[in-house]
């Protein structure tokens, strides 16, 4: 299992569309049965800073993904809508240690 932190800084004005894209992007990846969690969060105290949280049940399904669709589609409709390209962190995850413990309930 692998778990990806996606930083996003976005251009105020562009808050409900990235935001709704990036919906789109995360309903989109839970259907790929390479994804076992998809999570968008806004930084309680800067509302322009997010964070994907992303958990791939193994290190083939981050490539898997990216040549979706629904990825292309996200990544060229936001792209003019960051401060600075998103930067990421890649985990090992220890617990939940496998993609039943990581699935919504």
């Amino acid at each position: 299992m692998l778990a990806v932190h996606v930083f996003i800084q976005v251009i105020p004005e562009y808050l409900d569309a990235f935001i709704t894209a990036t919906e789109d992007n995360a309903r989109n990846s839970l259907q790929e049965p390479g994804i076992a969690r998809f999570d968008l969060l806004r930084q309680a105290d800067d509302p322009t800073r997010f964070t994907l949280v992303e958990v791939y049940i193994d290190e083939a399904a981050p490539a898997r993904h990216k040549e979706t669709v629904h990825y292309a589609r996200w990544r060229d409709a936001v792209a003019p809508m960051l401060v600075q390209p998103r930067s990421s962190l890649r985990y090992e995850t220890l617990f939940p240690a496998t993609e039943a413990g990581w699935k919504c309930r």
